[in-house]
């Protein structure tokens, strides 16, 4: 709570006056703030974006409906479903147009955990703290057995694994079964940054430096010694399936995380006829129930509901705008993915990238800004699952460089966020350098919002964020950089991804520095540069 809101009238108009100093001092600065003679910069509109961001910011109760009422929101859920025309619905309201859900092709039915217990029972009662593995099967009820824990061979082949499963098969029927060995994790004497430092990022983004070309990243390639390892992936499924047919209860897997971190992903074969009910449980209790095992038999106790929706395999993009005006045929776009995990609510990953994108947008509206081209927002589904939704868009509206649709040329750029709550800092876009020049040139005037400057890139590969399936199509898409606070550390994926993480401060200085960036794309006469066809590398070179 800030000094306005604890009550003392001295202090609070202290505040004001300092914030009324604070304004003018920003206005005139912004006033003689530089711009290149051809790339002019709309000091006056970045002004009244600050005003509105800063004064009537809605960031924290968007989020609120996104996490608290409709979180988790997994792909293909119908709590998914709900968020994406809750944020039509309130985009509308905030006068944007056109809004409407736009389906896409899951191919899997929907999916959600309802309810789930687990305690040990025996040789000591206690519960456990566990979240479900997404795409398995419920227990039909409360399930009691002793466990057996699975311990096959580090980096096996084929033949290693199943000559081990087959050894223990008649053992693990009718067991609780631990995966694997105890993970240990170390206690963390120094922790990771939570501020990026910025000469760091000047060096990164530094435009003298910013050879395109540069940043492209040669695939790893495996070695002909590991062609007959399996991956730990095909253990994991190797292993489900065994267990599955061997008659087990229940499979819990380590999180291997430290402080009670979970993280719960999914069965990727999305068929329960092919995993048994799995939880992920924390590290901490995991290691007791190992160690006990170590004199002693251990019972444990599981109760998991989980729910199917085969309505589900149609999953959805949220989509609005503001039209645009002598150029509306063109446009600009913004967003970040509405799908989350289901071990918490998916504030950080994405609940407040979708409202601080959700925020630009309605700042943007709400000053009049009244645009050339014309801006659209996007809040995606699947991308958890692999970017998917973004790219059943991508390839719907705008084909790729090597088969273009006729909205190709007419593509102004997408602006992506998802890294959680930290202020953006600065911003990758997928073209030549005169790409990032452009935009660095609008991000200036934020300096003293943190952000540093822009860099270009010509890697067409996908993956990360939903930028890259523009990238991936020739399309300049822009990705933001943001501090990272506990993003990786803690919130990203994990259960503890909740409202209680976001930064406001931070989640309304990134929806400043970003309403001002997409205005300035919209207004100018003409699109960003793109790369010329002898640049533009193959969809597999990049």
């Amino acid at each position: 709570i800030g000094e306005s809101g604890l009550g003392y009238s001295d202090d609070s108009e202290v505040l004001m006056r300092s914030r009324i100093v604070f304004a003018v001092i920003v206005a005139l600065w912004l006033g003689v703030m530089p711009t290149t003679a051809d790339e002019p910069v709309d000091t006056e509109v970045n002004w009244r974006i600050r005003q509105e961001g800063t004064a009537n910011s809605q960031i924290l109760q968007t989020l609120h409906y996104l996490t608290d009422v409709y979180g988790p929101r997994l792909t293909g859920s119908p709590n998914l479903e709900a968020a994406a025309q809750w944020a039509v619905d309130q985009l509308e309201e905030w006068g944007l147009q056109n809004g409407h859900l736009e389906a896409w092709d899951f191919g899997h039915p929907g999916w959600l955990n309802e309810r789930l217990t687990a305690h040990i029972v025996s040789p000591v009662k206690d519960h456990l703290v566990c979240e479900v593995l997404a795409w398995t099967p419920g227990t039909e009820g409360t399930v009691k057995g002793d466990v057996y824990q699975l311990r096959p061979p580090l980096r096996p082949t084929e033949e290693e694994l199943s000559t081990y499963l087959d050894s223990v098969q008649d053992a693990v029927a009718g067991k609780i079964v631990l995966f694997g060995e105890h993970r240990l994790v170390p206690v963390t004497l120094a922790g990771s940054a939570r501020r990026r430092e910025e000469s760091t990022l000047r060096a990164d983004y530094n435009p003298e430096g910013n050879n395109p070309s540069a940043q492209v990243s040669p695939r790893r390639q495996s070695t002909s010694a590991d062609s007959d390892v399996l991956s730990a992936r095909e253990v994991a499924q190797r292993v489900a399936r065994f267990l599955r047919s061997s008659d087990a209860l229940v499979q819990v897997n380590d999180a291997g995380r430290d402080h009670g971190q979970i993280r719960a992903f999914s069965n990727r074969t999305y068929d329960p006829e092919q995993a048994l009910p799995t939880v992920i449980m924390r590290n901490e209790d995991f290691g007791r129930i190992t160690r006990l095992l170590e004199h002693d038999a251990v019972s444990l106790e599981f109760n998991i509901v989980n729910r199917w929706y085969p309505e589900g395999s149609t999953s959805y993009n949220a989509i609005a705008e503001i039209p645009g005006t002598d150029k509306a045929d063109e446009v600009i776009m913004l967003g970040g993915h509405l799908d989350s995990w289901h071990a918490a609510t998916g504030a950080t990953d994405n609940g407040i990238g979708s409202a601080v994108m959700m925020e630009a947008a309605r700042i943007l509206q709400a000053i009049g800004s009244a645009p050339r081209r014309t801006i659209r927002v996007a809040l995606w589904s699947g991308e958890e699952q692999g970017l998917l939704g973004s790219q059943a868009y991508v390839e719907k509206h705008f084909g790729t460089f090597e088969q273009p649709k006729p909205a190709y040329g007419k593509f102004g750029g997408y602006f992506n966020i998802d890294s959680g709550t930290g202020r953006v800092r600065a911003a990758q876009v997928f073209g030549p350098k005169e790409a990032a020049d452009i935009l660095r040139t609008a991000l200036l005037p934020f300096q003293d919002l943190g952000v540093v400057g822009v860099r270009a890139t010509v890697s067409r590969r996908r993956g990360g964020s939903d930028h890259t399936s523009f990238n991936e199509a020739g399309l300049p898409g822009i990705g933001m950089r943001q501090d990272p606070i506990q993003y990786g550390t803690y919130t990203w994926h994990t259960n503890l991804d909740t409202f209680e993480r976001v930064i406001e401060a931070d989640a309304i200085k990134s929806a400043i520095s970003i309403a001002a960036s997409v205005y300035h794309l919209a207004m100018r006469e003409e699109l960003l540069p793109r790369l010329e066809e002898s640049d533009m590398p193959s969809r597999s070179g990049g």
